[in-house]
């Protein structure tokens, strides 16, 4: 056992500080020069990540403190990448799980504490941001034990110890009164309660791969903990997972992780968390074991995925004009090769091979994934999100159920409650706090979520704050309703124009402006009533020799309405589509011409009619 080595990870719901932690402790244990220039969450170094303020991937570092080594892993916070939370439980000893000293114990906060309590793992709970307004540390100490008192804590994991910190500030101490400048009562905290990596060195090597990184140069590099024995540069292994054979393989570089960066190592042993290369086609669950002693770890449990969609050809007539990735066979390796590293997510091949089903834990999940295939240069169409439905051993229709929480001023919370009444929720809890908010909590049909975001703000104005997650499966609770509007559809392909646009602004609200090249079947607006209207926004005024006062007035356009991608996977229904490109976001129906969108109504009509559809 190396009594050097602490190994943790910090877990937390969404914004409750883990980043902003992990840099102060990079920068208290003397990671970066005194005159170095150092961003914010800088282990945010996705360029979406800190385009949205979240952390999407699991990271890795290592801190020394005294003569102490601590590997610290920084986790997302939302529900939609649990899975990352999940995988790297297996490399740790200990959590330190974060809890906002005003918001308290959120939804994801229980998910990931009842992640880290079933595999055994040693808790620490930091209280953070104390010096925010309206912080109540004790209260929050206090519903942090009664959640670990009902996620069936053992009498150890009960004896946890509490740091209140501001992390943002770099104080810590082990009482709210009584805080240290720096973050020492917090390292103290961790050598002291974290136990040492229970690993032999003598035994045979052993390496669990919980991560996937790529280098241009090394190529493939997977992350894990050496779980027993020592690891060698050059040395031969073999490789694979319980069950199946294994494969020859080199250790060709061997990394350790010092500060944000990797640094090369000769031999690493047990206990320590590696990096290597040089192992062909490696993947998240496997084991890298003596070449003499095959001898495979089990990987931990990943949650099925709740939500799927489908990844299809631009079919549209601006299709390949500004992606450099548009075929199926680009499509389909760039999605087989997403699953490798992310493991909460499924791909299917469909019985067209211009479609495939992907599957993820939410909007969030399989957006990000978009945004990013957009931004590498693919080019791509993508349908309506749906739940993933069961059936139990009855034979009863079973859906996907989610805890929602909901914190809105007390004027507010009639609306909520209408709006929530309609896509089927029922309230379990409501907690009222001393500033004049609310907290509702509400069981919720995955499918009524779809689109509530943008309901809340408009029904609180901006002040209704949500987060939910996965809570299991329930009976079905019937249809619920979906937008009560329908979509303005562009009749021609052309250039849109102020005079086309000024005479059918009337029916609704606009999405797209003068001058911009659109096509037969692209949504140009939502129409005010729940029909789907054609409409020719690219006319133009012809030209006459007829002057008369007041006709050639200047023409006065709505402000269009510009829809992120999440916001347009919401707005589509189950006949349109959200064509993707690198400078582009467009929609669209899945049948351009209005013929073909007539011919596809009446056959599902018809295939209603006769029980062949619901």
């Amino acid at each position: 056992m190396n009594e050097k080595i602490r190994n943790i990870a910090i877990i937390a719901h969404v914004d409750h500080g883990k980043t902003t932690l992990v840099d102060q402790l990079l920068r208290q244990s003397g990671v970066f020069r005194a005159n170095e220039a150092v961003q914010d969450r800088v282990m945010d170094s996705n360029d979406i990540e800190r385009e949205r303020g979240i952390t999407i991937l699991s990271k890795n570092t290592a801190v020394n403190y005294k003569d102490y080594r601590i590997n610290i892993v920084d986790t997302p916070g939302h529900a939609d990448f649990g899975g990352e939370v999940e995988r790297i439980l297996k490399m740790v000893d200990g959590v330190l799980l974060m809890v906002d000293a005003f918001e308290g114990c959120m939804p994801q906060t229980r998910f990931v504490l009842r992640k880290a309590l079933e595999l055994k793992k040693v808790p620490v709970v930091v209280i953070n941001k104390i010096d925010r307004p309206g912080a109540r540390p004790y209260e929050v100490a206090d519903e942090t034990l009664s959640l670990f008192i009902e996620l069936g804590a053992d009498d150890d994991q009960l004896d946890f110890p509490i740091v209140y910190a501001s992390a943002r500030d770099g104080v810590s101490g082990l009482d709210p009164n009584e805080l240290s400048p720096d973050m020492q009562p917090l390292f103290e905290t961790i050598i002291s309660a974290v136990p040492a990596p229970a690993c032999d060195e003598t035994l045979p090597l052993q390496v669990l791969i919980s991560a996937i990184d790529y280098d241009e140069y090394v190529g493939r590099i997977g992350i894990g903990r050496v779980e027993r024995g020592v690891a060698k540069k050059n040395l031969p292994v073999c490789v694979g997972v319980p069950g199946s054979g294994s494969r020859q393989a080199k250790l060709t570089k061997l990394y350790r992780f010092e500060g944000l960066k990797r640094t090369e190592a000769d031999e690493v042993a047990a206990g320590d968390i590696i990096a290597v290369a040089g192992v062909p086609e490696l993947s998240i669950g496997e084991t890298i074991c003596d070449v003499n002693a095959f001898d495979p770890l089990p990987f931990v449990h990943i949650d099925e995925p709740t939500l799927s969609m489908y990844f299809m050809v631009n079919t549209s007539p601006f299709a390949g004009k500004e992606g450099k990735y548009v075929t199926s066979r680009n499509i389909r390796d760039r999605l087989y090769k997403e699953v490798q590293t992310n493991v909460a997510l499924r791909v299917e091949d469909t019985d067209s091979t211009e479609a495939f089903k992907v599957s993820g834990r939410g909007e969030l999940h399989l957006s990000i994934l978009i945004e990013t295939m957009r931004r590498q240069g693919y080019e791509f169409a993508v349908s309506r999100p749906k739940v993933i439905m069961k059936h139990d051993q009855y034979g009863r229709l079973m859906e996907p159920m989610e805890e929602l929480t909901i914190d809105v001023p007390a004027d507010y919370m009639g609306a909520v409650m209408e709006g929530l009444g309609r896509r089927k929720a029922v309230l379990s809890n409501m907690i009222n706090d001393a500033g004049g908010g609310v907290r509702l909590i509400f069981d919720i049909p995955a499918r009524g979520l779809m689109g509530y975001r943008s309901e809340l703000l408009t029904d609180t104005r901006g002040n209704g704050v949500m987060s939910h997650i996965f809570k299991g499966y329930a009976p079905y609770s019937g249809d619920i309703e979906e937008r009560l509007t329908g979509s303005l559809i562009a009749s021609e392909t052309g250039e849109t124009n102020a005079y086309g646009l000024f005479n059918t602004q009337d029916r609704g609200r606009m999405f797209v402006t003068a001058g911009v090249p659109v096509y037969e079947g692209e949504i140009v607006g939502e129409c005010a009533r729940n029909e789907d209207i054609t409409i020719n926004v690219c006319k133009k005024k012809h030209m006459t020799n007829t002057r008369a006062s007041g006709s050639d007035e200047a023409l006065r356009l709505t402000p269009p309405v510009i829809f992120s991608l999440e916001q347009c996977l919401e707005f589509i229904r189950d006949d349109e589509l959200v064509e993707v490109t690198p400078k582009s976001i467009r929609m669209r129906k899945r049948y351009l011409t209005k013929d073909q969108r007539i011919k596809d109504f009446n056959r599902r009509m018809a295939e209603k009619e006769k029980g062949l559809i619901e």
